[in-house]
């Protein structure tokens, strides 16, 4: 339904996003319209597309697209060159102009604004700059309402403004698919769309090259790759596009050349087998390579003894090491980058907290990193030590917002001795790159992590290509310690790992098993678990239990369990407000997950001295709404480190209920109490590292629902998506040009 007035007021504005409430006046009445205006003033004619919705605050009129028209009567186009749109335009100055110009006012300011200059008080200067501003607003205005043509959104619209500027429509006309390589967040079938509206040809090498760089982004973004074997690029490319490779292969190789020409791509040869990077990549893995292996051969000598340090450590905390575990202790101050690799009770976090004791007697300046929140705070715990996220110690950049995110980079470097990371097999190479850069060239490495859960979510297998170049020296830890009389959590996760079933017995402290065969008695067992059995067992709240599904969609997977899990745990009140977002309801009270990284978001937090402010919420970040404004759409949450963050409706696209999660998103957590459910479904995910993965994630109990043969399936399945990345290559090449400089 459209919608056609005069904004008499504007109620509020967010000028980051755009989204807006306004008084409409239409037909002597005043609508109140909701939405997004890139830019908006009193006295604008707009005509909305939209719908009326009935809120706590009435009946309003939601709008997603817009125009602008030029007001037409005198009053208008003086209300409307006032109210601050155009630069050195007031009140007093509209009125003049309107005064001396009457309804030829518009066309003078766009096509004769030197003619202002008559006016008192405006310089030939000023009249040129009135100009401009006028002009640059409208082509603003007409670039935003031509890409809307489009379905393309408001704030993406100003995104691709920013970028191409006047540019915008003759470069969205002629090459739509060069937003692909340009503007984060514009995917290939965004510009394809564009392109056929446009009429380019299905064989236009514009659109073949945006067809390769889509598939080398998907497979870094969606299957962690970092390259791609030349054959398969043009397999999928030729798919994807639905252009027989055969047919077209000429066009395929001029689009492909032009690739490596401009350096939009690295061509390599490995194992004689023709690969393709993004440049992106390539930089980023050759740069992990070469730092890494800088790092581990210009430490220098330490005169600490080593031995009465560990026995000092022993006596103070009544323990009594392991060898391996005085090696991993004696490996990682004696190198200058070391890994320690192990599953859960093998002794990680004491190895860490020694390791910390020792460097910190020898007056040593040590920092502790992992790449979650939850990670960060239970090395904290244990350790007794602050640990930092990756980000959080990097600091997220607030003034320059290009590839370099961080205030800590090789031209401002850390000021540690020693950084020591955990849980790194979930940190991909881009975070890698960027906290390799930030580390003196004579700092300390320590790299923490369990080899044998999932991969890093983004691109790339830091960890296990580390190890697999047996460049950097490692300790394998294999002994269990942590391991209470009748508990099964770790005795069990080792079971598993093995190939093993895990041990059933309900009789168990923290291990148990319960029967069910189908999804949907799967799924009512799940929610009377979460909601009313193991509170009342355990003494303590629902908010507690973390559920880890396989899958997000299904009767089991997270989607469902989440809606159900919320109507049980979180159901509506009077006094909650709720908010309806895509196919989600937030309500007061929810817990909620972040699902991606946004290094704009500001959050505060408030300290026992003085309060804290940043930027950045990180993906797989946890916390819980604490108020909902349902006239702006504005949404506070609360995470668990305690920093206190603003959503605005657009932002709500990166949160999620969390009651369940993926066991991907788990990476990196740890929880007291965690359910899974043990379903059918396919066997490229349902694998060996993923139960394992879920096992250990919890500290006090696993409760496994669902039928034993899909377990068994899962423990049984060690398929691995093989990842075809380089850093393994590149840290022998490194490591070989090193020795040679050296020698």
């Amino acid at each position: 339904m459209a919608l056609v007035g005069t904004i008499e007021d504007i109620v509020y504005r967010n000028e980051e996003n755009g989204y807006t409430v306004a008084r409409l006046e239409k037909d002597d009445s005043i609508v109140t319209i909701v939405g997004k205006f890139i830019d908006i003033q009193v006295g604008a004619m707009v005509s909305l597309e939209g719908k009326f919705e009935k809120t706590k605050y009435g009946v309003q009129y939601a709008f997603d697209t817009y125009e602008i028209s030029m007001p037409k009567s005198l009053e208008g186009i003086e209300k409307y060159l006032g109210s601050g749109l155009i630069r050195g335009v007031g009140p007093i100055t509209a009125r003049k102009i309107v005064e001396k110009f009457g309804k030829d006012t518009l066309d003078i300011l766009e096509y004769s604004p030197q003619k202002l200059a008559q006016i008192s008080g405006i310089s030939d200067k000023k009249a040129v700059e009135i100009g401009f501003s006028f002009k640059e607003h409208r082509e603003v205005q007409n670039t935003i309402i031509f890409l809307q043509n489009f379905n393309i959104t408001t704030n993406m619209a100003l995104k691709i403004y920013n970028v191409y500027k006047e540019k915008t429509t003759e470069i969205v006309k002629t090459n739509p698919y060069k937003l692909v390589e340009d503007v984060d967040g514009i995917g290939f079938l965004t510009a394809d769309r564009i392109a056929q509206n446009s009429g380019i040809p299905q064989d236009s090498l514009f659109r073949i090259r945006a067809g390769l760089i889509y598939v080398l982004k998907t497979n870094c973004e969606r299957n962690g790759n970092t390259y791609l074997p030349k054959s398969m690029l043009m397999d999928e490319a030729s798919k994807a596009l639905e252009l027989p490779y055969e047919e077209c292969e000429e066009k395929f190789i001029q689009a492909f050349d032009s690739l490596t020409l401009d350096r939009t791509a690295v061509v390599l040869w490995q194992d004689n087998v023709e690969i393709v990077m993004l440049s992106k990549y390539y930089y980023y893995e050759n740069a992990i390579a070469q730092k890494l292996v800088w790092l581990a051969n210009c430490q220098q000598e330490n005169d600490v003894d080593l031995t009465c340090e560990i026995e000092n450590f022993e006596r103070r905390n009544n323990i009594k090491f392991h060898e391996e575990q005085k090696n991993a202790v004696v490996g990682a101050i004696k190198n200058g980058v070391f890994v320690i690799t192990g599953g859960p009770g093998t002794g990680k976090t004491t190895i860490i907290k020694c390791i910390v004791e020792i460097l910190s007697n020898a007056q040593k300046k040590v920092a502790l990193s992992a790449p979650t929140g939850r990670a960060a705070k239970r090395m904290t715990d244990s350790t007794g030590t602050e640990a930092k996220t990756i980000h959080r110690l990097l600091e997220v950049n607030q003034i320059q917002q290009d590839q370099s995110y961080f205030v800590h980079n090789e031209s401002n470097p850390l000021r540690y001795d020693c950084v020591i990371v955990d849980e790194v097999s979930m940190v991909d190479v881009s975070l890698m790159c960027s906290l390799l850069k930030a580390l003196p060239r004579d700092c300390k490495l320590i790299l923490v992590g369990d080899k044998d859960q999932l991969p890093s979510v983004g691109a790339g297998n830091v960890l296990s290509d580390i190890l697999k170049s047996e460049i950097i020296k490692y300790c394998m830890l294999t002994k269990i310690y942590r391991q209470e009389e009748k508990s099964l959590i770790i005795t069990n996760a080792h079971l598993i790992n093995e190939g093993k079933m895990p041990f059933i017995d309900n009789t168990s402290m923290d291990f148990f098993f319960e029967s069910k065969n189908d999804p949907e008695l799967i799924k009512n067992t799940i929610v009377n678990l979460v909601t009313t059995r193991l509170p009342q067992y355990l003494k303590i709240d629902s908010q507690q239990i973390q559920v880890l599904a396989p899958l997000k969609a299904g009767v089991c997977g997270i989607e469902n369990l989440n809606k159900e899990l919320q109507e049980k745990i979180n159901p509506p009140a009077p006094n909650k407000r709720q908010l309806d977002f895509g196919h989600t309801i937030f309500r007061e009270g929810d817990k909620v997950m972040q699902m991606s990284n946004n290094y704009d978001l500001e959050w505060k937090k408030h300290g026992r001295f003085a309060d804290e402010i940043g930027q950045g919420v990180f993906n797989g970040d946890i916390g819980s709404i604490l108020t909902i404004d349902t006239q702006t759409g504005e949404v506070v949450v609360e995470f668990e480190d305690g920093r206190i963050c603003l959503y605005t409706r657009p932002d709500l696209v990166d949160l999620s209920l969390s009651y369940a999660i993926t066991i991907h998103k788990s990476q990196g957590s740890e929880f007291d109490v965690v359910i899974i459910p043990a379903i059918s479904g396919p066997s490229i995910i349902l694998t060996r590292n993923l139960i394992y993965t879920a096992v250990t994630r919890a500290k006090k109990m696993v409760v496994i629902v669902g039928e034993k043969q899909y377990l068994h399936r899962m423990v049984a399945n060690k398929y691995t998506a093989t990842r075809f990345t380089l850093l393994k290559n590149l840290l022998l090449s490194a490591n070989e040009k090193i020795k040679n400089m050296f020698e």
